[in-house]
């Protein structure tokens, strides 16, 4: 019997600290949001993706080649509170199951060009607490075997020793991982890839 995509996160992150759910988002509200973050693009709205934080944040191209869009609270279009009206009871029944105590959600489109890739890092920037489940929506709706773009996990918690998950960035497909703990990259795609990324926040003590 297929598991509900919400047990399957809450499973998955109870058992490995990490989880993929193909289809995890509706079909059709995916292909808006995809189409929303296309026309964005073309539209010049993108900013080149930096690495790290506040003062020390720099675009380094030789590390990620990704452009974004971080999605303003306020300025929401109508696909994209659909899409965080589905994230935020996610948020909820992972409080529930976990007592993480995650107050919000931030997040962004991202685009890669051909070729483009990010190198193996953490998504907790060092110094801070508050990003506690790295969330992943694909929006690529033609993916097929040999257009890269992969996402390589490893598998083992802290560590880029051992074993790794490849996993397909197909649209709808959700990925779900502990922000700290998890290694992870984007693999160089040959051709345009899209997603929506994002962070489940705690309040810093």
């Amino acid at each position: 019997m297929l598991l509900e995509p919400m047990e399957c996160i809450l499973n998955g992150l109870d058992q490995h600290g990490w989880v993929s759910v193909p289809g995890c988002m509706n079909h059709d509200d995916s292909i808006r949001l995809a189409q929303e973050c296309l026309a964005s693009c073309e539209n010049g709205d993108f900013v080149s993706a930096g690495v790290g934080r506040g003062q020390g944040l720099e675009v380094r191209e030789s590390i990620r080649q990704d452009r974004v869009k971080w999605i303003q609270p306020g300025e929401e279009s109508v696909e994209q509170k659909i899409y965080l009206a589905k994230v935020d009871g996610m948020r909820l029944a992972i409080n529930e199951r976990f007592f993480f105590g995650l107050f919000d959600f931030e997040c962004h489109f991202a685009m890669y060009p051909e070729g483009g890739f990010y190198k193996a890092h953490l998504d907790r920037h060092a110094g801070s607490g508050a990003r506690i489940v790295t969330v992943i929506l694909y929006l690529n709706q033609h993916w097929q075997p040999g257009d890269g773009g992969e996402l390589k996990l490893w598998t083992t918690a802290g560590s880029r020793e051992g074993g790794y998950a490849l996993i397909e960035p197909r649209l709808g497909t959700m990925v779900f991982f502990m922000a700290g703990d998890f290694w992870h990259e984007v693999m160089p795609t040959a051709k345009p890839r899209m997603s929506i990324t994002g962070w489940f926040r705690r309040c810093e003590t």
